[in-house]
């Protein structure tokens, strides 16, 4: 007998901002795994260029422009989305931006504030929702998996903004895994770590910002987009029918040092 449970043919997955960075790799990994993906984003640019680089994964691929800070937006790309692909296995509430410019907390401002809590921490709760609401009519449960990050854990010192939205996150996703469990719908957190992305590249192409953090990473390396395909694709996996309400950090080691 062969072990088949990590095998996502006939299901499809949901990635937001997975035109690049971690959403990227997770999408190529569930498409790997036989997952028909759909793929939210605000760059029509990056979602053609992500539509491209999964072309010969040979499943369907849909890429949708997004912004899921907008409400209507979300609720009319989750429509889309099952009009072309059928269902929704699998939700990666994975979209976000970063805090900016590092600014002491007493200067923030409101507008600063509000700007990363409504894609953080609104626009994973709009995209939740509407999965939520499709896997619960549809039957048969499912995933809903948000990014979050190690600034929920640790002290993102003036980064209060970006840390109160992933913190929020891991707490809403705990919350819906209690609620959620009686319709098989599981729900968890990936915390990643120092990570290539467009959101951290100024920061990891700035010498002094590098030479502080890479000796505290055991790995000795920057995490890659790629390395956030597996725990996508056990995630959505059968293997993973009874694993809910968990944080899962994919740092390279970097906070236990």
């Amino acid at each position: 007998m062969v072990y088949r449970p990590f095998d996502l043919t006939g299901k499809v997955a949901l990635v937001t901002g997975g035109n690049s960075g971690i959403g990227l790799g997770m999408a190529r990994a569930c498409a790997e795994a036989g997952a028909d993906v759909a793929i939210w984003g605000t760059n029509a640019a990056k979602n053609a260029a992500a539509r491209e680089h999964l072309a010969d994964t040979g499943r369907r691929i849909l890429t949708v422009e997004c912004d899921v800070g907008d409400e209507a937006a979300v609720e009319a790309s989750f429509e889309r989305t099952l009009n072309e692909l059928g269902r929704v296995d699998g939700c990666f509430a994975n979209a976000g931006i970063g805090g900016g410019r590092a600014t002491p907390f007493a200067e923030y401002s409101t507008e600063t504030w509000r700007r990363v809590l409504r894609v953080n921490l609104d626009g994973a709760m709009f995209t939740f929702r509407a999965a939520t609401r499709h896997m619960m009519a549809r039957g048969g449960g499912g995933l809903l998996a948000g990014t979050a990050s190690l600034a929920a854990i640790e002290g993102a010192a003036r980064n209060e903004h970006y840390a109160a939205t992933k913190g929020g996150l891991v707490s809403m996703i705990r919350s819906l895994s209690v609620e959620l469990a009686r319709y098989g719908i599981r729900a968890n957190a990936i915390l990643p770590g120092w990570i290539e992305t467009d959101m951290t590249a100024n920061s990891i192409a700035n010498e002094k910002f590098s030479g502080n953090v890479m000796p505290r990473i055991p790995m000795r390396r920057w995490g890659k987009g790629a390395d956030f395909g597996g725990i996508a694709v056990y995630l959505m996996s059968d293997a993973a029918s009874y694993h809910t309400g968990d944080s899962f950090v994919i740092d390279g080691g970097y906070s236990l040092f």
